[in-house]
């Protein structure tokens, strides 16, 4: 059995879930997200938690999956996910085109504008180097930061580039003169 599947997911004031087939809907503060359960896996309320019940043994490998996925859907609804986002290099640069577009400034020879998908939003710095992407969708949130950061990756000779916010870089040593 997984010990992450065996954990109770707490439930939180406003927070409402319901099973409809294969799908769980969960509803908040922040909005409503829907997560399919597979097949062999029940929910179960006990005390203001939701307990995911694995039928038998052959689908233990997606046991602790599903109870993270409806727990990342019950985290979203309460308090949103968000990833940070650092540009560095000279002359590289983001700013809000409107509501849902972002325009990257990266050191290519034109502008880059990236549209940002429904229930996402983007919020930039005054210096316009560290953008700040939320959202109530975990994957969501973590594919449009990686779609983000693909734009320019990290260089590792000048470490120049879009990268996440505490992200470690391992600088490369260049070229050496001919002796």
């Amino acid at each position: 059995m997984s010990r992450i599947g065996k954990k109770p997911i707490a439930l939180p004031a406003g927070v409402k879930y319901s099973v409809q087939g294969s799908v769980v809907v969960v509803e908040g503060p922040k909005g409503k997200l829907e997560q399919a359960i597979p097949a062999g896996i029940k929910l179960e309320t006990q005390d203001g938690h939701v307990h995911a019940v694995c039928e038998n043994d052959s689908q233990a490998a997606i046991h602790g999956l599903t109870r993270a996925l409806i727990a990342n859907a019950v985290n979203g609804v309460t308090k949103g996910w968000s990833k940070d986002l650092d540009i560095v290099g000279i002359g590289y640069r983001a700013e809000l085109k409107g509501k849902n577009t972002v325009v990257f400034t990266l050191g290519y020879s034109h502008p880059i504008e990236f549209p940002l998908p429904t229930g996402i939003t983007a919020t930039i710095d005054p210096k316009q180097t560290r953008i700040t992407i939320a959202g109530i969708d975990r994957q969501k949130v973590g594919q449009v930061a990686a779609d983000m950061r693909a734009l320019r990756k990290p260089d590792p000779y000048k470490n120049k580039g879009v990268r996440y916010a505490g992200e470690r870089l391992k600088k490369k040593v260049g070229k050496t003169g001919a002796k």
